[in-house]
């Protein structure tokens, strides 16, 4: 049984690496096959069709998203320092290029042409983070620990959309210090000014 779940894996792992480096209309089982070294059978065997395999993917990452935050959520207290972690494992992956940049971020960018079984997933991921930094700016709120001038759901998209953004620029410019660079400003919005 380890053996299916290793070659599942490896058909995973190689979808995120063609989907990084073209998109979803980029690749083909095919491409698959050649890379893991298994036939266009074995492929379709785990994951009957393309929307099959990218929707597991995305399931798949947005699941491991979920476990990372509720190990984010047990460690770190204090809201303000959750929103650095978060800020900072997105600069770590676009510093370091062998790190995984954010998949979902990529076929967000496609969702228009994407089947929509794919689209959904995506979008569940979009809300999944969101939600979970609205509950982050809400509790900071409460605690102290953050300075909201909206809504917890208003800054929490704001600040979703602050992230993305700037990946997006980092890549464009080819210059990894541009995230840090555009997170600051927004990181120091949120944060509480110390009266004496």
């Amino acid at each position: 049984m380890s053996n299916l779940s290793t070659t599942s894996d490896d058909i995973l792992a190689s979808t995120r690496n063609l989907l990084m480096s073209g998109g979803y209309n980029s690749f083909s089982y095919a491409d698959i096959s050649e890379i893991v070294g298994i036939r266009k059978a074995s492929i379709h065997h785990h994951f009957p069709s393309k929307v099959d395999l990218v929707r597991e993917l995305v399931k798949r990452y947005r699941e491991d998203g979920q476990a990372t935050v509720a190990v984010l959520e047990q460690n770190v207290p204090n809201a303000l320092d959750i929103l650095k972690v978060y800020a900072n494992h997105w600069a770590k992956c676009i510093e370091d290029a062998s790190r995984p940049y954010c998949v979902c971020a990529l076929l967000a960018s496609e969702l228009p042409s994407l089947p929509p079984e794919v689209a959904i997933e995506v979008t569940a991921f979009f809300r999944f983070i969101s939600l979970w930094l609205a509950s982050v700016m809400e509790r900071g709120s409460r605690q102290g620990t953050l300075t909201l001038t909206s809504e917890p759901h208003v800054e929490a998209e704001a600040f979703l959309a602050t992230v993305y953004g700037a990946m997006l620029s980092a890549r464009a410019y080819g210059k990894p210090e541009v995230f840090g660079t555009i997170l600051a400003p927004a990181l120091n919005r949120l944060t509480p000014t110390v009266s004496h």
